[in-house]
């Protein structure tokens, strides 16, 4: 029964360590950006936008789908930067271990 008593030590200090993780990451604030940083998007850990900056040079009311398809680049870019520190972070904490396809920590 050792081996249990030692698992579940194992797993409560992977759970502390997945609550510091979760805290790291809502502190997080990545930027993302398009056109050259004419276009940023700032994205908390968690993926919650945080502010959107423009260059007023980029703003042309006749020809809005340019401006709406870069914040979408910029978004897409700030996301991927989110999603790689997540995953790193979460690294951390399985000491490197593969989780099977669909099990995504935290829960």
């Amino acid at each position: 029964m050792k081996n249990i008593g030692q698992m579940l030590k194992q797993a409560q200090q992977i759970q502390t360590r997945m609550a510091e993780v979760q805290e790291d990451l809502k502190n997080l604030e990545v930027t993302g950006q398009s056109a050259a940083g004419m276009c940023t998007i700032t994205l908390n850990g968690k993926g919650d936008v945080k502010g959107i900056k423009i260059d007023k040079t980029l703003v042309d009311p006749s020809d809005v789908e340019v401006l709406e398809d870069l914040i979408v680049a910029a978004f897409n870019d700030a996301k991927g930067k989110v999603d790689a520190a997540s995953k790193e972070k979460m690294a951390e904490v399985t000491g490197g271990l593969k989780l099977p396809p669909g099990l995504n920590l935290p829960f």
